[in-house]
């Protein structure tokens, strides 16, 4: 039997490598720790982990002496027009210190209100009243958390009629007036041009990318709208789509080659399903890698 002291070197880093990783599943905890496949990083949902002790901790704690990890929440509610939950801020803020994770993300959504939790990503009008209410809650959140998070491009399949702001405007600004980064969603992306109507890479280039410190993708699914017309869902429930590869391709190009994240959490399939779908975004990064320097190719 392997006995494990430390971390080693990748792991002790403060930002994930530009590498492909995989959202960390219960069903695989066996085979990461029996095969120690060969991945940049993996991610984990912050409120799986929000209890003091227990089997998904005891996993965990073995793996991040092997990996990187990036932490991502789901229910901090950054654009909910009440307060933050300061309980749910300090159990994350205590999860952060015992895996010290090198990143850590949130929606630009809300998922409760009046105390009631909704176990949804609801989308914010983008306004002056909702910028303000955003940036406040991200300023909370850094300055309790003691680091800089991510803030998550959404998927959307409605607009509103009050907002003042274009998507890509409004996160540029948040990104601005906080020093958030960005976490580029290229499925949710995709999906949001879908439903409304409008061009992918036009949407991408709206967006701050120099401010990306983490991509993740994903697969969605086709519905139709009350009008009969089509309707992607972020469904994470199938394998990464052609032309979300293709504008991920597009992103990289301009961004360089950033942690990417492979998320299934739907229709979860074998593990080895899911690291050669982080593979072939590997092969990607090594493309764009020398693409930018042609000379590390030769």
């Amino acid at each position: 039997m392997t006995t494990i002291n430390a971390l080693p070197s990748p792991a002790r880093a403060d930002t994930l490598p530009a590498r492909a990783g995989l959202g960390l599943k219960p069903a695989h905890f066996g085979e990461v720790l029996a095969t120690r496949p060969g991945l940049g990083f993996f991610e984990v949902h912050a409120e799986n982990y929000m209890v003091p002790g227990g089997p998904f901790h005891h996993a965990l704690t073995r793996i991040r002496e092997h990996y990187p990890l990036s932490l991502h929440g789901v229910g901090l509610s950054i654009g909910g027009p009440g307060p933050l939950d300061g309980a749910h801020l300090e159990r994350l803020a205590a999860l952060l210190r015992r895996y010290e994770p090198q990143s850590f993300s949130e929606h630009l959504a809300w998922s409760s209100h009046g105390g009631v939790f909704l176990n949804d990503l609801l989308p914010v009008p983008y306004t002056s009243e909702t910028l303000r209410r955003v940036c406040g809650h991200i300023d909370t959140v850094q300055s309790r958390l003691g680091r800089r998070m991510l803030l998550e491009n959404p998927a959307t399949y409605i607009e509103f009629a009050a907002s003042t702001w274009a998507e890509g405007d409004f996160i540029a600004e948040v990104v601005r007036r906080t020093g958030c980064g960005l976490l580029l969603d290229v499925n949710n992306l995709y999906v949001a041009c879908a439903n409304h109507g409008r061009d992918a890479l036009a949407g991408l280039d709206a967006l701050p990318l120099h401010a990306v410190g983490e991509i993740h993708l994903a697969g969605f699914a086709t519905q139709q709208d009350a009008d009969g017309a089509p309707l992607l869902i972020d469904s994470h429930g199938s394998p990464v789509a052609q032309a979300v590869w293709d504008l991920y391709d597009a992103a990289l190009a301009r961004v360089g080659a950033q942690p990417t994240l492979i998320e299934r959490d739907n229709d979860i399939p074998p593990f080895a399903v899911l690291l050669a779908e982080a593979k072939q975004a590997e092969r990607r990064l090594g493309i764009a890698s020398a693409a930018r320097c042609p000379e590390l190719a030769a």
